[in-house]
């Protein structure tokens, strides 16, 4: 037999080979920064709750702390029993709050899956550790029970914490409402979430969803900035999870974001 029937025909990478390789190496770069880019915008968001977290748990302590003082000094084992009541469930309220911040702080993403809106809605509404009536904004929620999408759910959680928190920064200061609705339009589903806010200028509309830009970065209070993430984050979440994000919005009469998202059976 001869050396060339002996020799191995070996496949030397071509240009197409290579250049596949690295487009397949940055893609894998660029998922890599955009969950950076997600984390980082999720961590601003507890930056946020923490600051109302603080004041909410200082008005849920204060009545733990009077009930037991004025119990331990009466002699009346009834008093002492309905102290300890009262205590309990302000602490069981203080638990509740700690949970739903340290969902949004921990939550992994699993992927799509069939999500209760309903549930979503409450749970993102829950993150925010303070009831919106006392700082004078009402809550309008019209959503079926039943309505499902597919979707991952600490991902859009992490969308409908971010516009919740958005709406009522624009409302503080002033009576506001927010009002949330759904419903289904064939295999979408179109979610409004709507403020009666300060609304967003007429030339600020075509740049609301740019990374790192803000109207609200010299806000005088820390739950009212922001860092220019947040609504960037949301549509880039709302596209890979096969959606779209859009916003209406009057200056002084306030801003409509709606979402598509895809129907789950």
């Amino acid at each position: 037999m001869s050396d060339s029937g002996l020799r191995q025909t070996q496949t030397l990478p071509t240009d197409h080979d290579r250049l596949q390789g690295e487009l397949d190496r940055l893609e894998d770069a660029f998922a890599g920064l955009q969950k950076q880019l997600w984390h980082a915008q999720r961590l601003a968001s507890l930056g946020t709750m923490a600051a109302m977290v603080a004041h909410e748990y200082n008005n849920i302590m204060t009545p733990i702390v009077s009930f037991a003082k004025y119990a331990l000094e009466q002699d009346d084992s009834a008093l002492l029993r309905s102290a300890l009541e009262k205590c309990l469930k302000q602490a069981q309220q203080a638990c509740r709050v700690s949970e739903r911040v340290l969902n949004v702080a921990t939550d992994q993403d699993r992927g799509p899956t069939s999500v209760n809106l309903a549930e979503l809605v409450n749970e993102a509404l829950e993150c925010l550790g303070r009831d919106l009536a006392k700082d004078n904004i009402g809550l309008t929620i019209e959503v079926d029970p039943a309505l499902k999408i597919r979707a991952s759910a600490g991902e859009i959680q992490q969308v409908f914490v971010n516009l919740i928190q958005n709406a009522r920064q624009a409302m503080l200061g002033r009576r506001g409402r927010l009002t949330i609705k759904a419903h289904r339009c064939d295999d979408q589903v179109r979610i409004q979430i709507s403020d009666i806010g300060a609304g967003i200028r007429t030339e600020d509309l075509p740049r609301i969803f740019d990374p790192f830009f803000t109207t609200k970065s010299h806000a005088d209070r820390p739950d009212k900035r922001g860092i220019g993430l947040g609504l960037a984050v949301c549509k880039d979440i709302i596209t890979t999870n096969d959606g779209r994000i859009d916003v209406q919005s009057t200056l002084g009469h306030g801003t409509t974001f709606t979402i598509h998202l895809p129907a789950a059976d």
